[in-house]
């Protein structure tokens, strides 16, 4: 195979063979005049004749010698920028591979801290998740514990949540975020019913044992108050096990006289109740 290693090897020898050429046209000269004057060229038409068309037909010789050269020496020209361009051609895509190598290796760094970042992101989620959920579960303990001593009016507006609360916090399907809700939405009620004076109706049972629906006015989650239509009246106190109610008759006036004001059939006024300070 021809390569440009053997061509350049080659192409001091291409050089010289002009340079023969001529110097043995030049030597040939000579020669063929001298035999063209001397006796026996004049003697013999053939031999004179020979003379001229040997050297014609080595000056034919010489030039196409010298148009092989010539051909020879452009092909090997564009041969050579053919190469050089395929090489340079082939240096600009290596660069360019190297480049996109460098930009995929920094890409892939950048890629590895961020997910570096979101691993710790995501690590420090679930620990929160899960002090979260243990503190849900703490609050929903105590706010249960806190509903057995929700006066009945309470209880009823708050049983609800109370329902949607899971029994066991560790194996629930309920999501974190509805369990706060939750708590929050009992405690809201608890602090709305305890900075108000609410009247309800409800049935009691008297101190002849019969049961016999009564007005009940609470003040906020700390005192409750009752009368019966027949003038039985008591009071009732929040524990851990419900609201325990003892009755007083000597208050059936003066609750009497609440209820008609928060019934507005007489005007607000100071009265005076029995309070227990627990």
């Amino acid at each position: 195979m021809f390569s440009v290693s053997s061509f350049r090897e080659l192409k001091p020898s291409l050089v010289r063979l002009p340079l023969i050429a001529a110097v043995a046209f030049i030597s040939f000269i000579p020669a063929a005049l001298a035999a063209a004057d001397s006796p026996s060229a004049t003697s013999s038409a053939p031999a004179a004749t020979a003379g001229p068309e040997s050297a014609r037909a080595a000056l034919a010789k010489w030039m196409a010698t010298e148009r092989i050269i010539a051909q020879e020496r452009a092909e090997w020209q564009h041969s050579r920028d053919m190469l050089r361009s395929r090489i340079d051609l082939l240096k600009s895509e290596i660069e360019a591979q190297q480049e996109k190598t460098r930009q995929l290796r920094e890409t892939d760094a950048d890629l590895g801290q961020e997910r570096a970042a979101v691993d710790a992101d995501d690590r420090s989620a679930r620990e929160a998740l899960v002090a979260l959920s243990e503190v849900g579960g703490s609050l929903e303990a105590a706010v249960r514990r806190l509903s057995s001593s929700f006066p009945e009016p309470l209880l009823v507006k708050v049983r609800p949540l109370l329902d949607r609360m899971p029994a066991d916090p560790s194996q629930t399907k309920v999501s974190l975020a509805e369990r706060f809700q939750n708590v929050v939405g009992i405690l809201n009620e608890a602090n709305k019913f305890d900075n108000d004076i609410v009247m309800n109706a409800e049935v009691r049972t008297l101190s002849d044992g019969t049961p016999s629906e009564v007005r009940v006015v609470y003040l906020g989650l700390a005192q409750g108050y009752f009368v019966s239509p027949k003038g039985e009246a008591g009071v009732g106190t929040p524990t851990p096990q419900g609201w325990t109610w003892r009755v007083d008759r000597d208050i059936a006036p003066a609750v009497a006289q609440v209820i008609d004001v928060l019934l507005t059939k007489s005007k607000p006024k100071l009265i005076p109740l029995p309070v227990s300070i627990q």
